[in-house]
C-alpha cells in the first residue's frame, strides 16, 4: 500500500474513532488535530450502574468511566483531570465508586458543576482535588432513594441507613462542609415542596462549604493547569 494511501486510511479510522468517543462518551479524541496533557470527562445525565435505564434517559455508564480514569494514573502522557458534571444522581454505589476513584488519583483533579450536580453527583463534584460550580448551577442534597420492592423489616432500614452514611462520611472527608449542617440540609423539610432535602445554588454551594470556588470553565483550568505545573515541580 503506498504511503497516501495508508495515510488516508489512517485520517478515515482516526475520525471513525473521534466520532464513536464523543456519540457514546462524550470524549474528545486527543489524536493528531488536538493533543493535551489533560484527560476531560463529562458526566451527564443519570448515572447508570447495575442496571440498565430506559432508552429515553440521557444516561452516563460507569463502566465506561472505569477505563478513562484508569488511564490518567497509567498514562505518562495525561497529566490531570477535568471533570464537568451536569448530573441528577442515580446509582449510589457506582457513583460512589466513580467518586472514589476520582479522589484516589495520584494526578491533579478538578471539577466544574455545570447546570446541576444532584444527589450522587455532590460525591462526585468534592472528590476532585479541588472544585467550582457555575453561578446559575444547583446542587440538591436529600436522603438516598430507593425503588422497586422494599422488604420492611429493620435490617433493610438499616441497611439504607448505611449506605446512607457512606455519602455523608464521603462529603465529609473531601469537603469543608460541616457535617452536622450536611445532615441537616439533606433532612430539610421546608425548601423543597414536594420532596425532602435542599437545593443550593452556586454560591449557596460554595457557602456551605461542599464546593470550593464559583467559577467556569476558564477558571477551573486555569486550577489544573497551575496545579499540574505545581506537581511537576516537587
Amino acid at each position: 500500500m503506498k504511503v497516501k494511501e495508508k495515510e488516508e486510511k489512517k485520517t478515515i479510522e482516526d475520525e471513525a474513532v473521534t466520532k464513536s468517543l464523543i456519540r457514546e462518551l462524550g470524549l474528545l479524541s486527543t489524536g493528531s488535530d488536538f493533543e493535551s496533557e489533560i484527560q476531560y470527562i463529562n458526566i451527564i445525565g443519570s448515572i447508570e450502574g447495575h442496571s440498565i435505564l430506559p432508552a429515553d434517559n440521557k444516561a452516563t455508564k460507569y463502566e465506561h468511566l472505569i477505563p478513562q480514569l484508569i488511564a490518567v494514573e497509567e498514562n505518562p502522557k495525561l497529566k490531570g483531570l477535568f471533570v464537568v458534571l451536569n448530573t441528577v444522581g442515580g446509582d449510589v454505589e457506582a457513583g460512589l465508586a466513580l467518586a472514589e476513584m476520582i479522589a484516589s488519583l495520584s494526578k491533579p483533579t478538578v471539577s466544574l458543576v455545570l447546570g446541576g450536580g444532584h444527589s450522587i453527583g455532590i460525591p462526585l463534584a468534592v472528590a476532585a482535588d479541588r472544585s467550582f460550580i457555575s453561578k446559575t448551577a444547583t446542587m440538591t442534597l436529600h436522603p438516598i432513594r430507593t425503588s422497586g420492592i422494599v422488604i420492611t423489616s429493620e435490617t433493610t432500614f438499616d441497611y439504607m441507613r448505611k449506605t446512607q452514611e457512606r455519602v455523608i462520611d464521603f462529603i465529609d472527608d473531601h469537603s469543608s462542609a460541616d457535617r452536622e449542617n450536611v445532615i441537616k440540609l439533606m433532612n430539610a423539610n421546608d425548601n423543597m415542596s414536594n420532596d425532602v432535602g435542599t437545593v443550593l445554588f452556586g454560591k449557596e454551594a460554595v457557602e456551605a462549604g461542599i464546593i470550593d470556588e464559583v467559577g467556569g470553565v476558564s477558571e477551573a483550568l486555569m486550577e489544573l493547569k497551575i496545579r499540574i505545573a505545581d506537581k511537576e515541580l516537587e
